[in-house]
């Protein structure tokens, strides 16, 4: 079981984010919504300062959130993405 939590942010606060402190190394990283007004990020420990007060879910949270909604979100075409890959588990 991992301890990475995901987060969905507006796509406006993503100027905030610290790439430092997520999975993510930059911007051209992230992957959005269809309409491009959210995104998310993933990290593993503390929670960073800029997502403090922020949802938080697992990895099966942020699956069921993505796929149930997968007329609103950009389908990964990677392969070995957790969050599309049926038999990933957190």
């Amino acid at each position: 079981m991992s301890d990475k939590k995901y987060v969905i942010i507006n796509a406006n606060e993503v100027s905030s984010v610290d790439f430092s402190k997520v999975d993510e190394t930059s911007a051209n990283m992230l992957r959005y919504n269809n309409d491009n007004t959210q995104t998310f990020v993933k990290f593993t420990g503390d929670t960073p300062s800029f997502l403090e007060g922020k949802t938080q879910y697992t990895l099966s949270e942020i699956k069921e959130i993505i796929n149930a909604e997968r007329g609103s979100w950009t389908p990964e075409e990677d392969p070995s993405d957790p969050i599309t890959n049926k038999d990933e588990e957190d």
